[in-house]
């Protein structure tokens, strides 16, 4: 009877088949997705070696302060990538302080007051934004934004803000309607329905228990917003921001079309100037090797460099305020 017991829990040759069958799977499928994850990290460091390389004849001859000299002459050989910087940072920035309030408006309406009905048609509307080419939006700006810009904007930011002291300096200059401001604006457009989305979607994800006891101890939905769902989805929300930073630091066309593409530097937003992404497109195909081919490939590595800090500074704010929130508790 032990006999006939260990023969049947002997394991057949069938199942030892399928169980090294099973075990060379797992293998497989172990290896491809460590190389699939891998191929990112070479990639990022192909690209970096790439700009790398194709930059340093211009950084060995401007040295590191090619990044801070503002003079781009083509015909004297002098290159200087201040003033494209200064613009990406500077569009971007006024895309994230008109776009990310914007974003956050919509994504609290849409998740906690919109009515049944029309909360799909709103969110399928975000998201056909989020789907128009850069392009569109490019010759929206020119043909229609601008001289609308330049016509009933611009002059009342120059009658109030400028007028500020200390302000007044941001909002000086001609009404020609694109330049600086415009740019931001436009990107504004551009980059609100990808954090709207990303925003709508990470409060769509709370559970609906924590927001149903924080009303039933007499909270408002401000006070939910604030105290539950935003806590909850941080890490989303701050990712959906992070993205549309992505788009508007390489955004190329749009930025093209009503920026101005004038390697002036000046203080006022009114001013037209060039980002790092127009100066590559509108140079790029006709650079002759050399210094300015070089320069263009360090305007390149620039906004690279620039991608990374600000990753690297929402990867830190995200660590020290799940520490805050660790010492709370």
């Amino acid at each position: 009877m032990i006999e006939s017991i260990q023969s049947h829990s002997a394991p057949t040759p069938q199942a030892l088949r399928i169980a090294k069958l099973q075990r060379v799977q797992d293998f497989l499928f172990h290896r491809i997705t460590q190389f699939f994850a891998l191929s990112v990290l070479i990639a990022l460091l192909g690209i970096m070696i790439s700009l790398l390389f194709n930059a340093w004849p211009a950084l060995s001859s401007f040295g590191p302060g090619f990044f801070f000299t503002k003079e781009w002459d083509i015909v004297n050989d002098e290159f200087g990538g201040l003033i494209a910087i200064y613009g990406t940072v500077v569009t971007s920035v006024i895309a994230l302080v008109i776009a990310v309030p914007l974003s956050f408006g919509i994504a609290v309406f849409l998740t906690e007051l919109c009515p049944g009905p029309l909360r799909r048609p709103l969110g399928t509307a975000i998201e056909l934004l989020a789907a128009v080419p850069s392009i569109i939006y490019g010759m929206f700006g020119l043909f229609i934004f601008a001289p609308l810009f330049a016509e009933y904007i611009q002059p009342a930011l120059a009658a109030t803000l400028g007028q500020v002291p200390g302000l007044g300096i941001l909002f000086t200059g001609a009404f020609n309607g694109i330049g600086i401001l415009c740019a931001g604006l436009i990107l504004a457009m551009m980059i609100l329905p990808f954090i709207a989305s990303v925003m709508r979607d990470v409060f769509d994800i709370v559970p609906p228990i924590l927001k149903e006891s924080a009303y039933g101890i007499g909270c408002t939905t401000w006070e939910v917003v604030k105290r539950v769902v935003l806590p909850y989805t941080k890490t989303g929300v701050i990712g959906g921001i992070m993205l549309g930073l992505g788009r508007a630091l390489g955004e190329t066309m749009a930025v093209t079309f009503v920026i101005g593409n004038s390697h002036k530097l000046s203080a006022s937003l009114f001013a037209p100037g060039s980002s790092i992404a127009s100066t590559l497109a509108n140079e790029f195909g006709e650079a002759e090797a050399g210094n300015h081919m070089s320069s263009l490939f360090a305007l390149g590595l620039a906004l690279f460099l620039i991608t990374f800090i600000v990753l690297a500074c929402a990867k830190w704010m995200l660590s020290n305020m799940e520490k805050k929130q660790g010492l709370k508790t």
